[in-house]
């Protein structure tokens, strides 16, 4: 698949898949950022994406971001939609630090991967009933009756 994409410092290496099975590519900061105790900052990944059609650009942390440099991810994931490529449409990766003392991000360092997955809009259709069974509710999932000897009744 070839994807539109303009650095914002061409200083900096274009993202990159770091081996023939990795299904991300990992993003390089533009510049050095101080995320302070308990804040949530943003940090620059140099690039802008025009997603292509049919596709969203998923921004995920890399695994190793709370352990190496305590930082998360507050939102979890950031979706990039396909008409999110302006000139002021750089990717940045927003993180939240979790210790008691500043957090650095170096320029050239990868704090998160970005990863291309199908998508499709719905065409919703509106029903008054969907003909099935009620399965037991949220997290019912794995229990084979509808009895739960875990849940304590409401007095």
């Amino acid at each position: 698949m070839k994807v539109r994409i303009q650095r914002i410092d061409p200083a900096l290496p274009l993202p990159k898949h770091e081996s023939a099975g990795a299904v991300g590519f990992d993003l390089v900061t533009r510049q050095t950022t101080v995320i302070e105790p308990g804040a949530i900052g943003l940090v620059p990944g140099n690039v802008i994406v025009q997603v292509p059609e049919g596709y969203a650009l998923l921004v995920i942390p890399r695994s190793s971001l709370p352990r190496k440099k305590a930082l998360v991810c507050p939102h979890s994931i950031g979706v990039i939609d396909q008409d999110y490529h302006g000139p002021e449409d750089e990717l940045l990766v927003q993180v939240q630090n979790i210790s008691s003392e500043p957090v650095v991000v170096e320029r050239g360092e990868r704090i998160a991967q970005g990863m291309f997955v199908k998508v499709e809009q719905a065409k919703w259709e509106e029903v008054n009933d969907h003909g099935a069974e009620t399965r037991g509710g949220f997290g019912s999932t794995g229990h084979h009756t509808k009895e739960h000897p875990h849940r304590v009744p409401l007095r």
